[in-house]
């Protein structure tokens, strides 16, 4: 398969690894946004949240419990983060394997753009 974070999930693409278990993979982004940049991966290819269906819905909840984790993990809890999911072209997607951002370690604004 082409797809980059199947790829990373796969192992055959090289990431820093923050988190892995057997539903999520969690990895340093390579172009980070804030000074704390984790994306948080299903490791069933999803492309867009419009695929979920009810045998893959609670990947969602899953991911956002690891995101709450790791920001503990990272001491970020308390000042703050944000975790983000983009949806197809318009709303930022640019890797269409479902992915949630997690960003902290400065302050971030809203709108975010």
């Amino acid at each position: 398969m082409n797809c980059l974070f199947c790829q990373i999930v796969n192992k055959t693409i090289k990431a820093t690894i923050c988190f892995e278990d057997e539903q999520v993979l969690a990895f340093e982004d390579i172009n980070p946004q804030a000074p704390h940049h984790v994306l948080i991966v299903p490791k069933e290819h999803i492309s867009t949240l419009n695929e979920l269906n009810e045998s893959n819905k609670t990947i969602i909840g899953h991911m956002t419990w690891v995101g709450s984790q790791l920001a503990k993990s990272l001491e970020i809890e308390e000042k703050g983060y944000r975790l983000v999911m983009n949806c197809n072209k318009g709303a930022g997607q640019t890797v269409f394997h479902l992915h949630m951002h997690l960003l902290g370690g400065r302050t971030l604004h809203w709108p975010p753009g």
